[in-house]
């Protein structure tokens, strides 16, 4: 993996296709969940397309519910005026009869002359209204529609309310209505089917209750299934962490590691919550509405759909440079972190060096750049918000302008462009939510594939196949070194042929300049690497027929670098055993010189403590060597153990030590050659081999290297 110049890593651009499809692959668990969420988001987008429609009707009765009735308006415009009219019959009667005057008689005669002409059906009117009201009522006849009668006293009142009026003009008689007389109001009058509009309010009802109710249950679902597999995730890297060999820490960054843990988990968990129920959801009204309007006018859906292109290709565009910065920002934020671990972890250093400032530096750097890859990622995926607003604002206008026109040219009903209203909303909206929830699933894929890069690392060998195991109690103690090779890079070994017999029960100190290879030798005995060549043997058992967990049992290890957990004085020394009595943590705690300290602390073995700064430095070694004590092994390693102690408690801890060694095959690695003076044999080790070997009085007279060694400690 590549490096950068400050030894964070650098990753390259992700494929956001590709680790889209690993983290679905990686939730097969959850497979079913997601499917039923995923179809009920599909339902729950269905019963939203469906619902504009069924409103379009609705509109379309209120609509037609508030109009008069211009089909029974014609009806009776048409019988009324078959009613004007004369026979011969009527003719003398009104002319014999003495019901009727002479000159009431005498206009008669003169518009019928006039009637008998070839004139219009308006002219005809105005010609039959100048008769006399006692001619033209017993002309009319009542006429009997669906069941109502219409008296001829309203005939002739309805003929004078149109007689200047263009029977052909229905809007003009429309705006008349409220003057018609009673029995043609009542056949006329706007009248609204409520059993219609009762029937579709209640399927609306049933669509958006449904709709909503699916919404919950998917929503339900998705948290359900984002957090069960951040559960799931943080285990699988919690058991991955225990599987991985040292060198994988001694090549990553902690902070790094933990921002993989923590951030980049939670940002999955996060995203696959918001993003995936709504991505589904977007996508299946968006794809409906387009159906849907077609369905209903092709043309007003081609309007929607080209005042919306626009909105394609800018999303398009935003998402493709938004991606990499997506990407960069888990990057840049692991990499803070990292800086943040490293300070705090070393701020007496940092504070005894006056190295605030670059410190200070560094950080302003790191987060200088985490703020541009988030400004930049935060300020493209924002444009989505206002830029969809406008195109669907955009769309709205133009559907309206469209929508007019055909309402004006009767190519649509008023309906259709409320129906239309709604999806350009269905159509617009899910390009907001579509390019909201493809940001989370970027996030998310950036998350995932810093996490499947941590759970893809190599693991130590799996060790099934080892079934040979060394009991505490057998072991004699005798290990053998033998032609040992090794080396932390193919490339360069430092530990070349190393051989060495070491006895049960002995005292074996291993010396040498930084880099020689003391620490590694241990670190090779506990398997905590594998060694290139060559063997390590405990009482002739090779340690490659045994298993890690099995050599680490059989093994003591104190260390220089000094760890206590936070929690009482008592967990922290008898560390993973249980079957320890308070009677044996004192008796190891005195034998190291420790108990009066503890005795000091409010609750003493109760006393809550961690590796912070409430406990000296000194302090925390002398509690690791109690720990230690307490751990009955055949073999005991000691690396610059008593290096954090003045010289009275070393004198203390190496007479413990001594007490602690008796029966056991002791391993001490030391710079301070003083403590290991009665170390049964002493190996000392220069550029990964043994050059001289022997007790201390032996080497001294040899007056070599180890000689060389002892006396510079006592130069001035």
């Amino acid at each position: 993996m590549p490096r950068m110049g400050n030894g964070r890593v650098s990753e390259k651009s992700k494929d956001f296709k590709g680790a889209v499809i690993n983290l679905l692959k990686d939730m097969k668990s959850w497979h079913l969940w997601l499917l039923v969420a995923i179809i009920l988001a599909f339902a729950s987008s269905i019963l939203a397309l469906i619902a504009p429609d069924k409103l379009s009707g609705l509109t379309d009765i209120i609509t037609e519910g508030i109009k008069p009735n211009t089909e029974k308006l014609e009806v009776i415009i048409n019988d009324i005026g078959n009613n004007v009219g004369v026979t011969d019959e009527e003719v003398n009667y009104i002319l014999t009869t003495d019901e009727i005057s002479s000159e009431d008689k005498e206009v008669f005669l003169n518009v019928l002359n006039n009637i008998q002409g070839n004139i219009s059906k308006e002219e005809k009117w105005q010609l039959f209204l100048t008769m006399p009201d006692n001619i033209i009522l017993m002309l009319l006849e009542d006429i009997n529609i669906d069941g109502n009668v219409i008296t001829k006293e309203d005939e002739l009142k309805f003929l004078r309310l149109l007689s200047n009026t263009d029977l052909t003009n229905t809007d003009a008689i429309v705006k008349m209505v409220d003057e018609f007389p009673p029995t043609i109001y009542d056949l006329v009058k706007p009248v609204i089917d409520m059993d219609k509009v009762l029937n579709i309010v209640i399927l609306l009802a049933i669509l958006y209750v449904l709709s909503s109710l699916f919404n919950y249950i998917q929503g339900f679902l998705l948290c359900t299934v984002s957090n069960n597999y951040a559960l799931n995730l943080r285990t699988r890297i919690t058991n991955k962490i225990n599987n991985l060999p040292l060198k994988f820490f001694d090549s990553h960054e902690m902070g790094d590691i933990l921002s993989r843990i923590t951030n980049d988990v939670d940002q999955i968990a996060m995203n696959l919550n918001q993003s995936l129920g709504s991505l589904v959801h977007s996508i299946t009204l968006f794809i409906g509405s387009v159906i849907m309007m077609f369905y209903t006018n092709w043309i007003m859906a081609l309007t929607a759909i080209c005042s919306s292109l626009i909105g394609f290709i800018l999303m398009f565009i935003i998402l493709n440079k938004s991606q990499k910065y997506f990407n960069q920002k888990q990057v840049e934020l692991g990499n803070l972190n990292a800086h943040i671990e490293e300070i705090y972890s070393g701020q007496l250093i940092v504070k005894a060096y006056n190295g605030e400032e670059q410190a200070k530096n560094e950080f302003d750097r790191l987060n200088k750049r985490l703020y541009d890859c988030n400004k930049k990622s935060q300020f493209l995926s924002g444009l989505m918000q206002p830029l969809m607003g406008f195109i669907g604002n955009f769309g709205y206008v133009c559907v309206c302008i469209a929508g007019v026109l055909l309402v004006m040219n009767d190519v649509i009903s008023f309906g259709i462009i409320v129906a239309f209203m709604i999806y350009v909303r269905l159509f617009t909206n899910p390009l907001s939510q579509i390019a909201q929830a493809t940001t989370g699933l970027q996030s998310a894929a950036a998350a995932s594939e810093r996490v499947f890069e941590f759970l893809n690392e190599t693991e130590m060998p799996l060790q099934t196949n080892i079934k040979k195991v060394l009991k505490k109690e057998d072991v004699v103690g005798n290990v053998t070194f033998d032609n040992v090779v090794f080396g932390y890079n193919p490339d360069k070994m430092i530990i070349k042929n190393f051989s060495a017999e070491v006895h049960s029960g002995e005292k074996v100190a291993i010396v040498g300049p930084t880099g020689a290879g003391k620490t590694t030798m241990v670190n090779l005995l506990m398997k905590f690497y594998d060694i290139n060549s060559g063997n390590i043997l405990i009482d002739k058992t090779s340690i490659k027929d045994l298993t890690r967990e099995n050599i680490h049992d059989l093994f003591t290890m104190v260390l220089q670098d000094t760890w206590l957990f936070h929690g009482t004085v008592r967990d922290n020394i008898r560390f993973n055993r249980e079957n320890v009595s308070d009677d044996e943590i004192w008796e190891a705690l005195k034998i190291v010189g420790v108990d009066h300290f503890i005795k000091t602390l409010p609750g003493g073995l109760d006393a809550i403590i961690d590796d912070g700064d409430s406990v000296s430095q000194g302090q925390k070694q002398l509690l690791t060597i109690a720990r230690g004590m307490l751990n009955k092994t055949p073999f005991l390693i000691l690396d610059e153990a008593t290096s954090n102690v003045d010289t009275r408690t070393e004198e203390l801890v190496q007479k413990a030590m001594d007490k602690l060694a008796a029966g056991r095959t002791s391993f001490i690695i030391a710079h301070r050659l003083s403590t290991i003076r009665n170390a049964n044999l002493i190996l000392v080790m220069k550029d990964g081999n043994i050059i001289e070997s022997g007790n201390h009085d032996e080497l001294i007279a040899k007056n070599g290297f180890y000689a060389e060694l002892y006396n510079a400690q006592f130069k001035k």
